[in-house]
């Protein structure tokens, strides 16, 4: 080996390594993004489709004749909520899911496609839904509720933490300013 192979061999291995191999944390935040987009692309399918008066009527009538003998009140509710709720109402949830669902896909595929942007996306989509989920948490507390402010919080923590990281090991992969 010569001594200009010995200088880039050891410049190579001085070098961080690829973002991706340290980060696992960020391909299972981004799964974690492509699951609720998934999950998302389904309710705003399920809202088109009971826009329309009769396949709204098919799920009422299918839940007014469901046998659950052990969450009767949970139907009536359903049902009750439904009814209140109108067909009409569907295409803006079916709306807002579809575009929160486009937010969680590209906050998922910057992700797990290694991006620096993506990080910073995430930390401030995330961080935004973070007040309301605090307050529907302390108003009307719910495990579930919980769950999901505290996942999301360290979810935040975690991305700030690992692009402050990134943005100094980039520094220091430039070298030394000139």
């Amino acid at each position: 080996m010569s001594e200009i192979e010995n200088i880039v061999a050891v410049q190579a291995a001085a070098r961080p390594a690829p973002r991706a191999s340290h980060h696992t944390g960020l391909r299972v935040i981004a799964t974690y993004e492509i699951i609720k987009t998934v999950c998302l692309l389904l309710v705003a399918a399920a809202a088109f489709h009971l826009d329309r008066e009769q396949n709204f009527e098919r799920l009422v009538h299918w839940l007014e004749h469901l046998s659950l003998s052990d969450s009767n009140g949970l139907r009536w509710r359903m049902v009750s909520m439904l009814q209140e709720f109108g067909p009409s109402r569907f295409v803006a949830v079916g709306l807002v899911a579809l575009g929160y669902a486009v937010l969680f896909g590209i906050e998922g595929v910057g992700l797990l496609m290694g991006k620096y942007w993506a990080e910073w996306f995430t930390v401030i989509a995330t961080a935004s839904l973070i007040p309301i989920e605090l307050y529907e948490t302390l108003h009307r507390f719910g495990w579930l509720k919980l769950a999901a402010l505290v996942g999301n919080v360290a979810i935040v923590v975690y991305l700030v933490r690992v692009a402050l990281q990134t943005h100094e090991s980039r520094k220091a992969a430039r070298g030394p300013a000139h």
